[in-house]
């Protein structure tokens, strides 16, 4: 089982909310309030777990999903905040998450039907497998750039 998946996971997600719930603002991202206290090696280096997680989060900045400033040393990210990529993906409706029959006031259930607020349900209960589903469905949305059309000259090219 490739348990380092899951702990990128979640710690994908929770870094993302973390941000999300600033947002716009900038806040220093502290891998520390992510993931609790981690012992150091015995070179004084952080643990491969406090690696991981400061990892995932120089991951999401290179794809995209947030920016920061720089690093402070390996505890955190200084300045960081969500892209316009990773802001739209968190506030996506996944509304088909939400039962039908629920009574609930449109403000609500919009709320409720965030992708941000079923990770943030998925992590409070500790659902590793929901928090991987979810996470995924963030990568993999739709919300790319379409693609241009080609012009009848490169449509020409092709065919020769």
């Amino acid at each position: 089982m490739d348990l380092h998946i899951d702990d990128f996971y979640k710690d994908a997600a929770a870094g993302l909310l973390a941000l999300y719930q600033a947002f716009p603002r900038r806040i220093d991202l502290y891998v520390e309030d992510l993931i609790g206290r981690e012992e150091p090696d015995e070179f004084g280096l952080p643990s491969k777990r406090h690696q991981a997680c400061l990892g995932t989060l120089l991951w999401l900045a290179e794809e995209g999903y947030l920016r920061f400033e720089s690093t402070i040393a390996y505890d955190a990210l200084d300045q960081a905040v969500l892209s316009e990529k990773g802001f739209l993906r968190l506030s996506r409706s996944t509304l088909h998450a939400l039962t039908d029959g629920e009574a609930l006031p449109p403000s609500v259930r919009r709320v409720q039907g965030t992708l941000a607020f079923q990770l943030r349900d998925a992590l409070a209960q500790h659902h590793s497998e929901r928090i991987a589903r979810l996470t995924r469905l963030l990568f993999a949305s739709n919300l790319s750039e379409p693609k241009p059309a080609a012009t009848k000259q490169q449509a020409d090219d092709v065919d020769d």
